[in-house]
């Protein structure tokens, strides 16, 4: 490993936790701000601590977000799926199509190729 991809590795690890760390600060910071600034005037609700904004964004998060990581991780079945059927015959890809028929009925137009995604 050369000396330069070592600093720059180096690097990256400090800064991204650091990084990391200001924008939860931040994060924080906003909703403790719009909170403070909406929800008295709207609803009659209290006024929060900078750490009560934190527990309500990571609430947030796990309600509506998940802890998945990277976005659009959880699609990688349908670039398995169309590396399958680049790799399949035409035989193949026939078969493959009648036991979808066979299962989910049949389509208005057998001709039909499937939509594949192309990313």
């Amino acid at each position: 490993m050369t000396k330069r991809r070592l600093r720059r590795i180096l690097k990256f690890a400090v800064i991204a936790p650091v990084l990391g760390v200001a924008l939860v600060f931040v994060f924080g910071f906003v909703v403790m701000s719009l909170w403070n600034w909406l929800a008295p005037s709207i609803f009659d609700g209290r006024l929060i601590t900078f750490w009560q904004a934190l527990a309500l964004l990571i609430l947030c998060r796990i309600l509506f977000g998940g802890f998945r990581g990277r976005p659009g991780h959880h699609m990688h079945w349908r670039h398995r799926m169309r590396d399958r059927w680049e790799r399949m015959t035409p035989e193949e890809r026939e078969k493959f199509r009648q036991g979808l028929h066979a299962r989910c009925g049949e389509r208005e137009s057998a001709n039909i190729e499937p939509k594949v995604a192309t990313e």
